[in-house]
């Protein structure tokens, strides 16, 4: 279980970016953290895994507190999938997605047995593409490898920021729901940051919505569409329903 204790975080002398976040997700939960710009969403999700510190409050994961290991340690336990993917361009895929097994002292037997195995899940095929440069790659490819590199050792929790962003909308659907089948199927723990509505209520088991820097409601898709905590989360969830309204009124002009 991952559990968030009244983090804060502050940087100088300005107003907190996140205020007093309390929350948990559950082993096996899918949460989607949904906020506009700036409200602190990639803060909190950088604080799970020490890419920033807390300026106050605690993260614990099976009760652990993160800061009481070293934060590379603790980061390679967790995947991490972010929009620009940041893939290394001089390695190749495989190599890319190898270099946490070889950090970690994995013989190169097993690693070279989860490449493939990895390339085969997020559905690539390894023969015509281990060996490629990023550059060689798609968007969609990338992103893919991406993923893979974040799995390859078998981490439990997936922190994910914006992960299919800047992807076209064909190929961000299908990566998305690939991505939800395999959570489902290697029972992972997985926080998604996202600022779209119609993604977080497709993907998650709950969601939960923030503005500036604080926690407004959490709660499943069915209960946030049912009853939404203020104004501000009601219109957050009316943009899928206008974004179908405005298209069936396209198809019938067109």
């Amino acid at each position: 279980m991952i559990q968030l204790e009244n983090l804060t975080k502050q940087f100088g002398a300005g107003t907190p970016v996140v205020r007093g976040v309390s929350l948990r997700v559950a082993d096996g939960e899918f949460l989607v953290l949904i906020g506009e710009s700036g409200s602190g969403k990639t803060t909190t999700l950088n604080m799970i895994n020490r890419l920033t510190e807390p300026t106050s409050g605690r993260v614990l994961i099976d009760g652990a507190d993160v800061r009481a290991g070293d934060a590379v340690s603790v980061r390679r336990k967790m995947g991490f999938v972010f929009q620009e993917v940041g893939l290394f361009p001089h390695m190749t895929v495989g190599e890319n997605i190898g270099i946490t097994p070889r950090l970690l002292g994995w013989p190169a037997n097993e690693i070279e047995a989860r490449i493939h195995e990895l390339l085969s899940l997020v559905q690539l095929e390894s023969a015509a593409i281990v060996n490629r440069f990023p550059a060689q790659l798609s968007g969609g490819q990338r992103q893919r490898v991406g993923l893979a590199r974040a799995l390859a050792a078998r981490p439990k929790i997936m922190l994910m920021d914006e992960p299919f962003g800047a992807l076209d909308a064909l190929i961000r659907d299908e990566l998305a729901a690939d991505y939800r089948a395999i959570h489902d199927k290697l029972g992972l723990t997985t926080i998604l940051v996202t600022h779209d509505m119609t993604e977080a209520f497709l993907l998650a088991d709950r969601i939960a919505v923030m503005r500036d820097g604080a926690l407004l409601q959490v709660t499943t898709p069915k209960e946030l569409a049912a009853a939404p905590a203020d104004d501000f989360v009601k219109r957050l969830i009316e943009i899928p329903r206008q974004r179908a309204e405005k298209l069936a009124k396209a198809m019938q002009s067109a």
